[in-house]
């Protein structure tokens, strides 16, 4: 069993969860990476984890299939045998916008199987590796943190399909931090707000007019790196007497005012 502690980061190829494994490596975890790009594809944002001096795994997997989710898990547990933490991060938008009286199927199975159902059957997955763990490796205290969204509570009817899996994953933080409390495992969401990462690119122009104009109390942008420091905070064991806790990284968004 590897000496440090581990955590696995889905959807950490770019963006977000690229920000949380590269702060996560450099607060000393071995990192495990679960996305769908080819490596190469992205060497250079995997490389710099490398280079914080921790083991890191990449594995090109599929969320949304239950063998690829035993693969990557049972292939950590075979090369570090352990996972301490587990981030939620994959997800994706819908491919196009539409409005919610026009949304298919295909494109609501495609947002739903990825951002709820896939994490969802990651979760439970691993909070049984987990509860196992606790039995078995003296002081280890496992979590797992959801990234959800601004939009698990704010309407969209342009994208109710992404709207609508936000706010599942909110309820799978609320349901697992009941039920895996009696193990000391604790469950945690982060909403992020508007970040600056390839999914808001396109949108740039309206959210910069939107800060300017007072959308949120702190005008500016969020980063990958606003939401890997709270990543950070919630793993460092400061927080054991919370779970089931939301915390806002959106730069007030959620401050209801006239």
């Amino acid at each position: 069993m590897i000496d440090k502690r581990v955590a696995l980061v889905t959807g950490a190829a770019r963006g977000i969860g690229n920000g949380i494994a590269y702060q996560l490596a450099k607060d000393g975890f071995a990192i495990a990476i679960m996305d769908v790009l080819d490596e190469e594809k992205v060497g250079e944002n995997i490389q710099r984890i490398k280079d914080t001096g921790m083991p890191v795994l990449y594995f090109k997997a599929d969320i949304t299939s239950d063998a690829a989710r035993r693969e990557v898990v049972d292939a950590i547990m075979s090369e570090f045998g352990r996972i301490d933490v587990l981030v939620n991060n994959a997800g994706v938008a819908p491919k196009v916008r539409r409005d919610i009286l026009e949304t298919t199927e295909e494109s609501f199975d495609f947002v739903l199987g990825i951002n709820l159902k896939g994490s969802f059957f990651l979760t439970q997955l691993v909070a049984n590796v987990m509860v196992k763990e606790v039995k078995e490796i003296e002081g280890i205290q496992p979590i797992i943190i959801n990234i959800s969204s601004m939009s698990a509570y704010t309407s969209s009817p342009s994208r109710g399909e992404y709207c609508i899996s936000k706010a599942g994953v909110s309820m799978i933080t609320t349901l697992f931090a009941d039920r895996l409390a009696e193990y000391g495992i604790n469950v945690y969401e982060i909403r992020p707000g508007i970040i600056m990462t390839d999914m808001t690119a396109v949108v740039k122009e309206k959210y910069d007019k939107l800060i300017a104009e007072g959308l949120t109390p702190i005008k500016r942008w969020g980063y990958p790196e606003d939401i890997a420091n709270a990543v950070s905070v919630l793993c460092s064991g400061k927080l054991r007497y919370s779970t089931g806790e939301v915390i806002n990284v959106d730069g007030g968004f959620h401050i209801r005012r006239l």
